[in-house]
């Protein structure tokens, strides 16, 4: 039997990933949300699969975390958003693949059944997204200036030229929530200005390079 652990923030992608994966006949699945990380034992476990944005602790820190005491860990980045630029610091840290959480049911067992044999899982747009991207500075940094997954499309959003009020419409917030979410990110990356945000964001590959460059 396989025992397997998906970590999300997402009660609903979580359970359905689950159902997905407990028809297979040798799957054990269980499924937490990502406050609940510090009270499971990571040794009960063969496959991990992580959400890279999550508010509690991003999937690049919980890899790490996981591997220190369970080094034989396989784990799959299991995302919607664009990860080629967190591609180069992911795979130090020990990430043996990657799924879209667009995959079908077909492409998500397989890509963990090979991940189990000890193939690296990058799908074809990710390869192709990888010679566009250009190498960014590696450290731990990264793990200071983290963005849930809120945080990051109103990033997008403002990377784009959207005001307040079209980021709301966009995202379907309330403008004050928008207003509120990108104070915590000013403060997160201790910047005064969109501007100063957006540069910051790019240096550390928290969004894709190509919209910062088309401003």
């Amino acid at each position: 039997m396989i025992n397997l652990l998906i970590v999300d923030d997402h009660p609903a992608i979580g359970e359905g990933t689950k159902l997905i994966l407990e028809q297979e006949a040798d799957f054990k699945v269980d499924f937490i949300d990502p406050s609940l990380v510090t009270t499971i034992d990571f040794k009960k476990y063969q496959v991990f699969i992580l959400d890279l944005y999550m508010p509690e602790m991003n999937g690049l820190v919980l890899t790490k975390n996981i591997l220190a005491t369970h080094p034989e860990a396989i784990i799959l980045i299991y995302t919607g958003f664009e990860i080629s630029t967190h591609f180069t610091l992911m795979i130090e840290a020990g990430v043996q693949g990657f799924i879209s959480k667009t995959a079908t049911k077909e492409q998500l067992i397989t890509s963990i059944r090979c991940a189990m044999r000890d193939e690296v899982v990058i799908p074809l747009q990710l390869l192709k997204q990888l010679k566009k991207v250009e190498a960014k500075p590696v450290g731990s940094e990264l793990e200071d200036f983290s963005l849930n997954t809120r945080e990051q499309q109103i990033l997008v959003e403002v990377a784009k030229g959207s005001t307040n009020r079209e980021i709301a419409e966009n995202l379907i917030l309330s403008q004050r929530t928008v207003e509120y979410c990108l104070t915590g990110i000013f403060n997160k990356f201790g910047v005064k200005s969109r501007t100063e945000a957006l540069n910051k964001a790019n240096k550390y590959g928290l969004i894709p390079s190509q919209l910062i460059e088309t401003e």
